[in-house]
This record gives C-alpha cells, sequence and structure tokens, in this order.
C-alpha cells in the first residue's frame, strides 16, 4: 500500500517564501496591505509546493463555502433528457467556475424531496442558491426564505414574498410569443392553433397570454394543452387536427413540442409549410435545425439566463447602462428581474 504523502501546510509555504504565516494566510485568503513583491513570492512558493488551502478551515473564518446549490424542480428524467436544462446549467457553470465556486445540483423528484432540500439549505452548506422550473404553488420559495440564504429564480415569480424583492431572470416569452403570432399571421395564415406548455409554469402562461393578444378571437378549440416535452406536442396535434382539420398554422409553447407536432402533421399528410405553418419558442440547437423542414422559432438565450442568474448570486445586480438596451418588460413590484429580449430566427417551417 502506498504511503500518504502529507500535505503543504501554511507553515511550510510561509518558510519557502520567507514571510510570516500571517503574510501567508492574506495572500491566500486574497486580503490586501501586502506588498506585490511579498505577494508574489507567496504565490510562487504555493505554486512550488502545491499548497491548497482546507476549505474547511477557511470556511470558519471567512464563513463562505464557495459553494452555489442550484435547484431544479424537475426529476431527474426530465432535466437529464431535456436540451433546455443543459444550456441553462453550462450558462450557471460557466460563471461559478469563474469565481472559483462549486455547482451543488439538487433535483426535485417528488413533493417529499422538498424537505430534504430546505434541510441542505438551511444547513450552512453553501453561499447562495439558483432555483429554477418551479410550478404554481410549489413550497421551494418559502422553504428558501426560512433557509435565509440568498437566492436568484429563472423564471418570473407567480407569488407574493412578504414585501422582500425577488431576484428572478427570464425571457420575454410574452413578447416572444407576440411575435411568433403575428409573423404567422402576416403569412396569411387565419386559422392559427397554440400548443401550450405545462399552465402551472409562468413560462408557459405567458406564452399563452402573448397568444391571446394577437389572437383573441381564438375559440378554446384552438388551444391545445401540451407539457414541453416531443411527446405532449404529439398528442397536442392528434387533438388539435380532430377538433380542427382546417386549421393552417400551429405556435408551439417550445422547439420540443413543435418538434413533437412536426412528426403528427407529417403522419397526417399535411405540408409544412404549405399546409401547416409551424413556429416553436427557444431556438435550442440543434434541436430547430434538425426537425423536418427545419423550424422557424423564437429565440431566447438560454445559456446567458443561466450565466446572468449566477452572477446576480454573486455579485449583486449590476447597474444598466445606455448599452445594455431597454428592458423589453417592467418586473413586477416587489421584484428585481431581468428580462432579456427574444428574437424571431426565420427557418423553413413557417
Amino acid at each position: 500500500m502506498s504511503e500518504t504523502v502529507p500535505r503543504p501546510t501554511l507553515e511550510a509555504v510561509a518558510e519557502r517564501a520567507g514571510v510570516s504565516r500571517a503574510t501567508v494566510s492574506r495572500v491566500v485568503n486574497g486580503a490586501h496591505g501586502v506588498r506585490d513583491a511579498l505577494a508574489e513570492r507567496v504565490r510562487r512558493a504555493v505554486e512550488e509546493l502545491g499548497y491548497v488551502p482546507n476549505q474547511a478551515a477557511r470556511s470558519l473564518v471567512t464563513r463562505r463555502h464557495d459553494a452555489v446549490a442550484v435547484v431544479a424542480a424537475e426529476p431527474e428524467t426530465r432535466v437529464f433528457a431535456d436540451p433546455y436544462f443543459a444550456q441553462q446549467l453550462r450558462g450557471i457553470s460557466k460563471e461559478l467556475t469563474a469565481h472559483d465556486n462549486q455547482l451543488v445540483l439538487l433535483l426535485i423528484e417528488g413533493r417529499e424531496d422538498h424537505a430534504r432540500v430546505g434541510r441542505y439549505l438551511a444547513g450552512g452548506h453553501v453561499d447562495g442558491a439558483l432555483v429554477f422550473s418551479l410550478h404554481l404553488h410549489d413550497p421551494l420559495p418559502g422553504l428558501v426564505r426560512r433557509a435565509g440564504v440568498p437566492t436568484v429564480f429563472g423564471g418570473r415569480p407567480d407569488w407574493e414574498d412578504d414585501g422582500d424583492d425577488v431576484v428572478y431572470v427570464d425571457s420575454d416569452n410574452r413578447g416572444g410569443a407576440r411575435a411568433a403570432v403575428r409573423h404567422l399571421a402576416a403569412l396569411g395564415r387565419t386559422r392559427i392553433a397554440h400548443i401550450t406548455g405545462p399552465l402551472d409554469q409562468t413560462s408557459a402562461a405567458d406564452r399563452l397570454a402573448g397568444f391571446r393578444d394577437v389572437r383573441a378571437a381564438a375559440g378554446p378549440g384552438l388551444v391545445a394543452h401540451g407539457d414541453f416535452t416531443p411527446g405532449g406536442g404529439e398528442r397536442a396535434m392528434r387533438e388539435l387536427l380532430d377538433r380542427c382539420p382546417d386549421l393552417d398554422a400551429v405556435f408551439a409553447a417550445n422547439d420540443l413540442t413543435a418538434a413533437g407536432a412536426l412528426r403528427v402533421l407529417r403522419e397526417r399528410g399535411r405540408r409544412v409549410p404549405d399546409d401547416v405553418a409551424v413556429v416553436g419558442f427557444d431556438d435550442m440547437l440543434p434541436v430547430a435545425e434538425q426537425t423536418d423542414p427545419p423550424l422557424t422559432t423564437v429565440r431566447q438565450d438560454i445559456e446567458e439566463m443561466g450565466r446572468l442568474m449566477a452572477r446576480l448570486l454573486l455579485r449583486g445586480p449590476a447597474p444598466r447602462t445606455a448599452a445594455d438596451g431597454p428592458e423589453t418588460a417592467a418586473p413586477e413590484p416587489g421584484t428585481s428581474g431581468v428580462i432579456l429580449p427574444t428574437t424571431l430566427v426565420h427557418r423553413a417551417s413557417a
């Protein structure tokens, strides 16, 4: 059995650099007040010895853990199968890594997991939390508030928070939906249907509201409920064709839903876009480019949403400048939100 090599200590670094232990501690912990030449000697000694600070001891002094909980209110089968979550997690991970923070992923498989996540957040293991994919009446916001950890939410909140500001990042879901439906109307389509996402999530509710902003007179038969999955898109598309065989356009609440709808249209012998034009939402690559035909869709910058969530948590909201451009929608009272714009990406399906 190989012998365990002892870890370099703070004292060993001090001896190598020819400085005091206190000086090494200040440099390692990023404190000010050390001359540049001395700090450089310490950093060189740290590198030569391979010194790694003891995180447990460091946390006792700084009260920081350099770890952030990322809480997705979805089961693992959804999180690891849906490219939306991969893009959002990639943005979060990039920002946390740039600030030397660790990502701790917590998933909600069922209602019984809420208590477990609440205990973990309240246990002092992380410096903050990023929470997304919330559903209506989700207990997570209350658990997070009671845990007392700084939190940024992904998506517009749908709850009141006793006067405290709720910090969140979202896309202009309603405006993006309006742009999609206006595009279909401009193509001369008159029987425009909508396949929703799960309406217990604000993103899906806002996209339905955007559809109704443009097609207020659309009857209930032109709206079918989906769940942001290809299977949900297939089921809703069959339902729409059975109810309204003369429909000539579909706005799907996301790209996966649109992909399912396209499969059913092809099965039923409907040509896209000749017979039925289709528009999605997300612009998730490669999904939107690999559908048949390639999908016209509303682009939201999912990775940037994740990055901004992490940045807001780590550094607080940065002041907006003229270069940032105007926010596309005002946050709700009692909230502090960043609303990212959306754009329509034209491809062959509409």
